[in-house]
C-alpha cells in the first residue's frame, strides 16, 4: 500500500513559464489586453491547473514585461492547452505584440 507521503511525492506536475518582451511601440493597454487574454485561459481551457500573470516590477535592462507561469497534470494537459483554439488566438496577440518570448517547461523531480 501506498502511503499519502509516497503519493504525494510521486505527483509531477508540468510547470509552463513564458515571459514576453513586447516592442517599444506597443501602448500598456495592449500590454494589459495581452496579460488579461492569457488570464483568462484559466477559465477556458480545462487542462490548466493553474495561471500566475503578471507585469515586470523591476523595470530592469534584463527584464521582461510579462511573465506567465502555468501548471499541468502531465505533457499530455499542456499538449492539449498548446493546440487548444483560445491558446492560438492568445498565441498571435503575443506574437504581434513582442520583440522576444523565452519559455521553459519542467517537471520539478525534487532531485536536483
Amino acid at each position: 500500500m501506498v502511503s499519502p507521503r509516497d503519493a504525494c511525492e510521486n505527483i509531477q506536475m508540468l510547470t509552463h513559464i513564458v515571459c514576453w518582451k513586447y516592442r517599444g511601440d506597443v501602448d500598456e493597454t495592449a500590454r494589459e489586453n495581452h496579460r488579461q487574454r492569457l488570464r483568462e485561459l484559466k477559465d477556458i481551457i480545462d487542462e490548466v491547473d493553474s495561471i500566475a500573470v503578471g507585469r515586470d516590477v523591476l523595470d530592469l535592462d534584463r527584464s521582461f514585461h510579462t511573465g506567465l507561469v502555468a501548471t499541468f497534470a502531465d505533457r499530455p494537459a499542456l499538449d492539449r492547452y498548446t493546440v487548444h483554439t483560445a491558446h492560438q488566438e492568445v498565441v498571435s496577440i503575443g506574437r504581434e505584440i513582442a520583440e522576444s518570448v523565452v519559455s521553459v517547461d519542467f517537471i520539478d523531480t525534487g532531485k536536483g
